[in-house]
């Protein structure tokens, strides 16, 4: 089984070389590929039950229950490309797994392997967490919004209602369970991702503990910041207690029930008893703290307030902040639950407002994540902004509570009233609010705010990673950052990707020139061959190569560059002779800032840098070589001499070109073709080579 963070070029040239390496030695071997469209060539019950040994070269979690009592070796996915022989005469010697830890392969990768720099544990797992939260954040947040919307009145007793036993409270009620179950998730699969099976209960209880303050004297729950350190508490004990040495005859019942037990145990006694006494601690203090300010400026605060009100989203700063609000309405003072309420909506506006403005910045689940965020801004649902703080906290939070300040402050130098316990635009819709047009301002230049400094911090952090070239194909960004070719489905990514790292959703390329008949300039995206003639001599010409996205205007037999940076323009400008790049230097931009994140130098003297952008048309491929070959960071230290360029518009990424990136990957493995395709003397020659891509 192959694997890398991507999903793309090292999980198919490992499978390659290891198939290679097995026929060569004359080993019968099946290889699995875990890739971004998914597992292919998949390994049934039969093949793992006849098989001598397992190798699984892989650099992120995979599931290795279906291997227990079989020798497994487990690698990274490098050493799959690099000593593809060496794994298969150690696999016999391999120990045999036993599955009581159920652990992945994430973190059993030998010394040495792996290819290039992966994402920490950590990482992944809050990635993981994230990314199942986010339906839940999303179902719950908008059946909510629909039933205050359609069902829902202002009442200056009960604040904003629905009647009890309607129809519209029945579905307030079912979202009020997705958000419920929200905050258990996040933590249950941050401690899945970590310890495995046994820690999801221990995780999940954990979380619901670390939400649900009356358990330990708190008003208000630890929220999701509770949940991540559940999550990782619960991963961690699970790891812990797996190493306790026990009498074989318990070792079948450890991972399902003598783990899940003590560690929920444990994990529940110590929030409530430890960590539970200083969230409490911290809610009364901070209630009698803002008890004390009543009489303070109430610009400074409204401030005040809406960085409480942004900080946790629910949590006890959050809950201290409306609470203190919502109880001075009965006294006649309206004003300081006015600056909740106009600080209450800014986070998922801003978040969702921040998605539109640098599409470029978040992957296609994040967009989405952030549309629903808008909606659930507009009826005061602040939790609509979790999944893009969990997933950055370090640039999230942050501008969440700098935009929360304005918005406060903004409220409590007009003196906007709010005489219910709610907040977010809809209260001012339904006739709660006093200072209307004050209120609207305060929100939108308090989400105006969030956006922009919450892109700004993200810009800075992509500046700083694109001047440090990290070494190994696939290396993804924080949470869909730019330009990553594998998003986890995090939602903010993933959320992760986790993040994210995200496949994206649409197939077939959208709008470029795969599958189109007639001649290229026929084709959709004004992709044409200029003024060559297309003769049955030259029959290469008009051949489908690449699904029609490579032709001979985008091949070159001799690069003129001698370095990357200025290679990768000169295949940019060799690519615009097809009349689908909007920008040379923006697409130069982004391929510049892949290669940031992780070489696309394949080894074996291959490049295939690419980009995910608009400044494309339509999808298109260009092919050039180096006599000299260029330095691109390889992780088998060769030189670059047959560079492919891959540039799919944001819109059109889907499938398609990970389809490309995996048929190039495989066939480039081939020794011979590699050798035709460096020999083949013209344009027409190459182009008959690479027709044989299937």
């Amino acid at each position: 089984m192959t694997a890398c963070p991507t999903g793309i070029a090292h999980t198919y040239m490992a499978a390659e070389k290891l198939a290679q390496a097995a026929e060569a030695l004359g080993v019968e071997m099946k290889v699995e590929t875990q890739g971004s469209i998914g597992a292919e060539n998949v390994l049934s019950d039969n093949d793992v039950r006849d098989a001598d040994g397992i190798i699984i070269a892989a650099d992120k979690d995979v599931d290795l229950s279906r291997f227990v009592g079989k020798k497994a070796l487990v690698v990274g996915v490098t050493e799959g490309i690099r000593h593809p022989e060496r794994l298969i005469e150690q696999v016999h010697s391999a120990p045999v797994h036993s599955g009581g830890d159920g652990s992945g392969a994430g973190g059993a990768a030998a010394p040495g392997a792996g290819g290039g720099k992966e994402r920490s544990v950590t990482y992944k797992a809050l990635m993981n967490g994230v990314s199942y939260m986010i339906p839940f954040v999303v179902v719950g947040g908008l059946l909510i919004a629909i039933s205050l919307a359609l069902g829902g009145h202002t009442d200056a007793k009960g604040g904003l209602v629905i009647p009890d036993g309607s129809f519209w409270m029945h579905v307030n009620q079912i979202g009020v369970i997705g958000f419920t179950l929200m905050v258990p998730i996040l933590s249950g699969y941050i401690a899945y991702a970590i310890g495995d099976r046994p820690a999801l209960v221990p995780g999940m209880i954990g979380g619901w503990i670390a939400n649900t303050g009356s358990l330990y004297d708190s008003k208000a729950g630890a929220g999701f910041i509770g949940a991540i350190v559940t999550g990782f508490l619960a991963g961690y004990l699970v790891l812990w207690i797996k190493k306790a040495k026990v009498p074989k005859f318990v070792q079948p019942i450890m991972p399902i029930i003598v783990i899940p037990i003590v560690a929920t145990t444990a994990l529940g006694l110590f929030f409530i008893y430890v960590i539970g006494k200083p969230i409490s601690w911290v809610f009364t203090h901070l209630t009698d703290w803002l008890g004390g300010m009543t009489g303070t400026s109430a610009i400074l605060l409204g401030a005040i307030l809406g960085l409480m009100i942004a900080f946790d989203m629910g949590g006890p700063v959050n809950k201290t902040a409306f609470l203190f609000g919502a109880g001075l309405i009965a006294t006649g003072n309206q004003s300081v639950m006015g600056m909740c309420a106009a600080a209450i909506p800014v986070m998922p506006l801003g978040q969702g407002l921040a998605t539109l403005l640098r599409r470029k910045y978040y992957s296609e689940q994040e967009r989405e994540t952030g549309m629903a965020a808008l909606f659930m801004g507009m009826f005061g649902i602040s939790e609509g902004a979790i999944p893009f703080a969990a997933a950055r906290p370090t640039q999230v939070i942050p501008a969440n509570m700098l935009g929360g300040a304005v918005a406060g402050a903004i409220a409590g130098l007009a003196s906007v009233k709010d005489a219910v316990p709610h907040g977010g635009p809809i209260v001012a819709v339904l006739g709660a609010v006093g200072g209307v047009p004050m209120f609207f301002l305060a929100v939108a230049v308090g989400t105006v705010v969030t956006a922009v400094t919450t892109n700004g911090l993200i810009g800075i952090k992509e500046r700083r990673r694109m001047a440090v070239s990290v070494a190994g194909v696939g290396t993804a960004p924080a949470s869909g950052a730019v330009m990553a070719d594998d998003r986890v489905p995090v939602g903010v990514a993933p959320v992760a990707a986790s993040v994210a790292a995200t496949t994206p959703d649409r197939a077939g390329g959208g709008s470029g020139t795969g599958g189109v008949g007639g001649s290229p300039d026929e084709r959709p995206g004004g992709s044409r061959s200029s003024s060559r003639s297309h003769t049955p001599e030259n029959s290469a010409d008009s051949r489908e190569v690449l699904s029609g996205y490579l032709t001979q205007d985008t091949v070159k037999v001799a690069l003129a560059a001698g370095e990357k940076e200025a290679v990768i323009r000169e295949m940019a400008e060799l690519l615009a002779r097809t009349g689908n790049v909007r920008d040379v230097d923006e697409l130069v931009r982004v391929a510049l800032a892949r290669e940031a994140q992780g070489t696309t130098g394949l080894g074996e003297e291959i490049a295939i840098p690419h980009a995910k952008t608009d400044a494309v048309a339509a999808p298109t491929v260009g092919f050039a070589r180096s006599a000299e070959g260029i330095e691109w960071g390889a992780l088998d230290g060769t030189k670059a001499k047959l560079i492919f360029m891959i540039s799919v518009p944001e819109a059109a990424a889907g499938d398609e070109h990970l389809r490309i990136l995996s048929l190039l990957s495989r066939k480039l493995m081939d020794t011979e073709f590699r050798a035709r395709l460096a020999d083949a003397p013209d344009e027409a020659a190459v182009l008959a080579v690479l027709g044989e891509i299937q």
